[in-house]
């Protein structure tokens, strides 16, 4: 690894251990503390996923024509901005505008530095710089998390100015060390031919391997992370009878079997047929909602409910450590030169569509219906299987198993040497 490598590793905990300081209690901190009610806390949420999508389509090219660093730094000083507004707002009209800088911001910062380790990385060492990205993310988000839980206070307005502060705090110091990272130089549509400049979307839409990963990654975000913190926590509430601290040892879960998992389940996935491991998780995730179905639905004791509700989140970070050295690399891998950016803002924009839609379907399902929650969603992560089988067909070799592309380029050069020498 690098030196730049490095540096934009520390930039990805710096930003996640800043947004675990408040991301848990924003709901709170809108509602209760800043007494501006449910209403209003709801819309901060919405504004979040209406920021992003705004600002997502105009991002990718700006990454492309600019490079994605001073785009990155444009938007960690957006995103302090906002959560230091955020943190003395006291009225509904600021609170909004602070959260829409808040999310814009902090929408337009992953695409950027999913580029900046696509251009610091070559493709034999790109799943494990995203898997290094995604393990950082959620030790961060985790440690950020539980110190913020021992700052923060209902009844003290300054202790969330306090947490609100501190995040802003670690956006600048994320600045200030991107500052310092010297990428290699990778093109830019200015430097591409005037065919590549014109692409842009249509482009993109064009590339049907994109547009089925496209497909693919809206089905697994929706039943997957669109779930976590709306539809399967009110699932699990209201069908499985759990409670709010065996709701927070599930969330737990879900990172401990991120950061244990990891590092472990990589080196067997960097070997496999990336599609074939995206079907692998389709598998493990519909055992997931099968689980979640006997917590709620099954007539067994509570603590055996409970106990398959925390084995139910486990079980989606399993499947989130194996997706994370696989997703982010293909779609660098189907970006032509120089599009990177625009390709990794593209995928950013389904993320987050998916996100807004997954609560707004998933909520209200899992609190009312809980037997059609978990068939439709089991249904969902039996689709991610057929869908990337599907996928593999249209991916090149060096796209879908870039290891035994890698392995033939070498077993090539090796053969090319010895003829060179015997002749």
């Amino acid at each position: 690894m690098g030196a730049a490598m490095r540096r934009i590793h520390v930039g990805n905990a710096l930003s996640a251990f800043g947004l675990g300081f408040t991301v848990p209690y924003l709901y709170v901190y809108v509602a209760q503390v800043r007494g501006l009610g449910a209403m209003t806390a709801g819309l901060v949420l919405a504004v979040f996923a209406v920021a992003a999508l705004v600002v997502l389509p105009l991002a990718g090219r700006a990454i492309v024509r600019r490079g994605p660093l001073p785009v990155l730094l444009a938007t960690l000083v957006t995103a302090a901005v906002g959560a230091l507004s955020l943190g003395l707002a006291g009225n509904a009209p600021a609170v909004l505008g602070a959260a829409a800088l808040l999310g814009a911001g902090q929408a337009v910062m992953q695409p950027a530095l999913a580029t900046m380790i696509v251009d610091c990385s070559a493709a034999e060492t790109r799943s494990r710089a995203f898997a290094t990205q995604f393990f950082l993310q959620n030790l961060g988000l985790g440690v950020g998390g539980l110190i913020g839980g021992h700052l923060v206070d209902t009844t003290r307005v300054s202790s969330f100015t306090l947490l609100f502060a501190i995040e802003a705090a670690m956006f600048l110091l994320l600045a200030v060390v991107m500052s310092t990272v010297r990428t290699p130089h990778a093109p830019r549509i200015a430097d591409a031919p005037a065919v590549s400049a014109k692409g842009g979307w249509r482009q993109l839409l064009e590339n049907r391997a994109m547009v089925q990963l496209s497909v693919l990654g809206f089905v697994l975000f929706f039943a997957c992370y669109g779930q976590f913190e709306s539809g399967l926590s009110a699932y699990g509430v209201e069908a499985a009878g759990i409670s709010t601290s065996a709701l927070g040892t599930a969330l737990a879960a879900n990172t401990l079997m991120i950061v244990v998992a990891q590092f472990a389940v990589l080196k067997f996935v960097e070997r496999r047929r990336r599609s074939r491991v995206i079907a692998g998780v389709g598998l493990i995730w519909a055992v997931a909602w099968v689980v979640a179905g006997y917590a709620g639905l099954g007539h067994g004791s509570q603590e055996m409910a409970t106990a398959a509700f925390v084995s139910t989140y486990a079980l989606f970070g399993l499947g989130e450590a194996m997706l994370s050295p696989t997703v982010a690399p293909l779609v660098a891998d189907l970006a032509p030169t120089g599009m990177a950016g625009q390709y990794n803002s593209a995928f950013a924009l389904v993320k987050q569509l998916a996100l807004a839609v997954g609560p707004a379907v998933g909520g209200p399902l899992g609190a009312s219906l809980p037997t059609p929650y978990i068939a439709t969603f089991l249904l969902f992560s039996l689709g991610i299987s057929v869908l990337a089988i599907r996928l593999g067909k249209r991916l090149t070799t060096a796209q879908d198993h870039p290891w035994l592309a890698a392995r033939s380029r070498v077993v090539a050069r090796g053969g090319a040497a010895s003829e060179s020498v015997s002749a």
